[in-house]
């Protein structure tokens, strides 16, 4: 599903979040948003899965009918304490859901518990989990729904360095064998580099550049952006690598 976004802008009070954002996100592609704290990145997608009013065209394959299945994963997932593990990614398949669960259901959940290693924790409940492991389950809800259209929202922000790479890696591997569109939102500039097909920057709700990581990420773009020295260099296998000197 290519997701075309033109001219959107949000607003809270007084106070304006995004102004005149334009992007687009092709299937089977990966288009992470990076930018600092506050720079309209969550407002952008929860107005893209019509959490928020919002100016503008959001159009999927070129119709403003949002789909029926929007794996959306928001950056405060909170505990939920009262429901189990399974419980809560069953919820991700709710407008599947009939007056019982069916075998299907059962099977597509316990795929993606299984994909993301969660099947030992099925029936924990969600209170009991670490952050890291309820930001798993709210991941592997998104997944279940079976989304042409995937939103994350800082997925991998509570996980460890370990589960940073592994969740990226399920992400993507499932963002291309299922085509989806999958847009995310990352703070490590190294991880976006090397996950993303595209990278678009945001500063202060707008726009300041989109295209592939090589193109976008280099000193000057981190500087201006991020207030940051970086040097840039690459790791073995190629990828571009940012290292953070110093604060200007």
């Amino acid at each position: 599903m290519k997701l075309t976004v033109e001219g959107l802008s949000v607003r809270y009070g007084a106070t304006q979040a995004i102004e005149a954002v334009d992007l687009t996100a092709h299937p089977g592609e990966v288009l992470a948003v990076i930018g600092p704290n506050g720079s309209g990145k969550s407002s952008l997608v929860k107005a893209i899965a019509g959490l928020v009013k919002h100016e503008g065209v959001v159009s999927f394959d070129g119709s403003p009918m949002r789909p029926e299945r929007i794996g959306y994963m928001p950056q405060d997932i909170g505990a939920r304490a009262a429901l189990t593990v399974l419980e809560a990614v069953l919820l991700g398949r709710l407008g599947r859901l009939g007056l019982r669960v069916r075998p299907e259901d059962l099977a597509a959940v316990e795929a993606v518990l299984g994909e993301l290693d969660l099947m030992p924790l099925a029936s924990r409940y969600l209170g009991e989990l670490s952050g890291g492991q309820r930001q798993l389950v709210f991941l592997a809800q998104a997944l279940a729904s079976e989304p042409a259209l995937l939103l994350l929202d800082e997925p991998i922000s509570a996980l460890d360095i370990r589960h940073q790479l592994d969740v990226l890696a399920i992400v993507l591997r499932m963002t291309r064998a299922r085509s989806l569109t999958t847009l995310v939102i990352l703070h490590d500039l190294n991880i976006a580099a090397r996950f993303a097909d595209a990278v678009m920057v945001m500063r202060q709700g707008r726009v300041v550049c989109c295209g592939q990581p090589g193109a976008v990420i280099d000193e000057r773009m981190v500087a201006a952006v991020f207030g940051v020295e970086a040097a840039l260099s690459s790791a073995p296998d190629g990828r571009l690598i940012v290292t953070p000197l110093r604060a200007l």
